[in-house]
C-alpha cells in the first residue's frame, strides 16, 4: 500500500535507527510517565512524513507492559533534533500503533 502525504506508515519491526531514538528520548519518557524504566525495548513502529518525521513506537518495558510513544525528529537542515511529543502507558504487546 502506498504512503499516503502525511498518513502513516504500516507497522514495522523495530531496527537499531529506532532503538537508538528510544535511548536517546528515555529519560523524557521517564519523566513524562513518572517512573523508571529498567527495560525499554523498542518493539515495531510506524513512520509519518510532516515537516519532518514523526514517529510512533510500541516500546517493551517490562514483564508484560508497553507504551507507546510519539518522537518528532526534525529535518536534516534543523539538525534532526528529537522531541517527545507524548505518550500513552498502559499498553500491551497487542494493542495496535495508532495515531495520537
Amino acid at each position: 500500500m502506498p504512503l499516503l502525504c502525511g498518513g502513516t506508515s504500516e507497522a514495522k519491526d523495530a531496527n537499531e535507527e529506532v532503538q537508538k531514538i528510544c535511548d536517546e528520548i528515555k529519560s523524557h519518557a521517564e519523566d513524562k510517565a513518572g517512573r523508571k524504566f529498567d527495560v525499554f525495548t523498542a518493539r515495531s513502529f510506524k513512520t509519518q512524513l510532516v515537516a519532518g518525521t514523526n514517529y510512533f513506537v510500541k516500546v517493551h518495558v517490562g514483564g508484560d507492559d508497553y507504551i507507546h510513544l510519539r518522537v518528532y525528529k526534525t529535518l536534516p537542515h534543523a539538525g534532526e533534533k528529537l522531541e517527545l511529543h507524548s505518550l500513552q502507558p498502559s499498553k500491551a504487546h497487542h494493542d495496535p500503533i495508532e495515531y495520537f
